[in-house]
């Protein structure tokens, strides 16, 4: 892949997802692509770029991106921050979920990749011993990672990369060589193809958020729009969760809680610390 083959793909990635690509993503990228290359029958990512440049087409360039896109996941990644998920958070909003009558507690989780963050908290939430009827939405740009997440299906490596023995053995069938989360679980989660730069006032408010690993890829401009889309997604006293090591910081609305990444909403702005002097170091979120 030529340099300008490289800021081609960067730039479409940029226009329609609002996601940056390094300039030493180069390998990665051609070895993303060579699938979309085999299936539009031309010989090689080059040849592919070069047809996309000579006729647009909104269905190729759709295809590019997604498959361009990082999907890396896990189940409980960030260990620290699923303990106090599953603690603290999730039993405190369903207590509030129970107090103010609908008894309906509501999860996004934004760049759902393959499934496994939705299908953690989804796990977690059958160990709430407040009552609750918990609906997690999940989203994602790419169609292919949602097929995937919607069936269930794991592979032995999937399942081995954070998901507790005990948790597998409760919550997942074993078929052939491969894991499939039970329908109770599947039951949980509605998987929904969107762009976060979209319109996100479709999905409705939410008790709680998580967007990780997701901003700090992005262009500032589609990094700041997509962040206060989802601050405005946020029930009162909702939580949201960004990355441990992303450098976002919420508004004034927010305030940081237990392991880095993880912030609740206040309900009133009067709740909010008065400005720290300005010999102190601004708080940010690495």
């Amino acid at each position: 892949m030529t340099p300008a083959d490289l800021e081609f793909v960067a730039e479409l990635v940029r226009r329609h997802a609002g996601v940056v690509i390094r300039a030493d993503k180069a390998f990665f990228i051609e070895t993303r692509l060579g699938p979309v290359a085999r299936r539009e029958k031309v010989p090689g990512v080059p040849a592919l770029l070069e047809q996309l440049r000579r006729v647009p087409d909104p269905v190729l360039t759709r295809q590019v991106v997604e498959a361009t896109l990082m999907q890396e996941t896990s189940f409980f990644r960030d260990r620290a921050v699923f303990e106090q998920i599953g603690k603290t958070v999730l039993p405190e909003l369903a207590a509030a979920a129970a107090a103010r009558g609908d008894g309906r507690l509501r999860v996004l989780s934004a760049g759902c990749a393959t499934g496994q963050e939705a299908y953690s908290i989804a796990m977690q939430a059958t160990d709430l011993a407040a009552p609750a009827a918990v609906e997690i939405v999940a989203v994602d740009f790419g169609s292919y990672p949602l097929e995937k997440a919607r069936t269930g299906l794991f592979t032995h490596f999937e399942v081995q990369r954070g998901l507790p023995i005990r948790r597998l053995l409760a919550h997942f069938d074993k078929i052939d060589e491969n894991w499939r989360a039970r329908a109770d679980l599947r039951q949980m989660i509605q998987w929904v193809e969107l762009n976060l730069l979209d319109d996100l006032t479709r999905l409705g408010t939410f008790d709680l958020i998580l967007c990780r690993n997701v901003l700090g890829s992005l262009t500032p401009q589609a990094h700041d729009r997509v962040l206060a889309a989802l601050e405005a997604a946020c029930r009162p006293d909702a939580v949201m969760v960004v990355g441990a090591l992303e450098t976002s910081t919420l508004s004034a609305a927010f305030s940081p809680m237990g392991p880095r990444g993880l912030w609740r909403r206040r309900t009133s702005l009067a709740d909010t610390p008065a400005p720290a002097p300005a010999s102190a170091p601004a708080r940010t979120q690495a």
